[in-house]
């Protein structure tokens, strides 16, 4: 594998020379890009298609919720009387970050639909938000331990494009930060309004598990197959 250097605003390690397809996975709060390199050799995709993986680093800011504690995140949360309350602009905002990794990734001659979109919590949140909206049909979503952010604008964003893309949804029915029941609701949400949703539930807490790494892996490998 060749990994670039990690003073880059994204982390990219490809699997092989010459990649046809590419996964932007994106961290949760308070982490950055290199918090998920390390699901790489735990996945075990096969060899073809060669892949590109682009972690980016979400933008440093302060985080309401956390006592205005600067951190990366990919947008501001904060608590009011009608609760988690999520900063529009901000989500916008990294909204265009990964348009444009996205963008990038056409210009080195990856498909649109050969890119999949990938991340956990806040990471898989801006992964629903972008993925759903975006113009051209891409590869798919992995939305880990996350919901639908700013779901009521979905229906008059929605690109026509990407009404059929494909989406896996996991979460952990023990999860204390994101609760189970916000991302099913999510997940449920998006299945009524017809969308290829496969959703996966396990006995953790806001985490990963190996179980759902396995199922990820079957996901990836399926959709990638399917677009060559």
């Amino acid at each position: 594998m060749d990994a670039r250097p990690r003073d880059e605003p994204a982390i990219e390690v490809e699997t092989g020379s010459g990649p046809s397809a590419s996964v932007i996975w994106l961290h949760g709060l308070g982490a950055d890009g290199q918090d998920f390199e390390v699901i790489i050799p735990e996945l075990r995709l096969p060899t073809q298609p060669v892949l590109r993986f682009v972690f980016p680093h979400a933008p440093y800011r302060p985080v309401t919720i956390n006592g205005g504690y600067i951190m990366r995140a990919w947008y501001d949360i904060a608590m009011s009387e009608r609760g988690l309350e999520q900063n529009l602009e901000h989500i916008r905002e990294s909204k265009r970050i990964l348009q444009g990794l996205i963008e990038n990734e056409i210009q080195r001659g990856i498909a649109c639909e050969r890119i999949v979109l990938a991340g956990f919590s806040q990471g898989g949140a801006i992964a629903l938000h972008t993925g759903l909206r975006h113009l051209s049909r891409l590869g798919g979503i992995v939305a880990l331990s996350c919901y639908l952010p700013l779901a009521e604008t979905l229906a008059h964003e929605v690109s026509p494009a990407s009404s059929h893309i494909p989406v896996f949804m996991a979460h952990g029915r023990n999860d204390p930060i994101v609760p189970y029941a916000r991302g099913h609701a999510s997940a449920e949400a998006l299945r009524k309004q017809g969308y290829q949703l496969e959703w996966h539930e396990y006995a953790m807490p806001h985490s990963v598990c190996m179980e759902e790494v396995r199922d990820v892996e079957a996901w990836l490998t399926r959709q990638l197959n399917k677009n060559q």
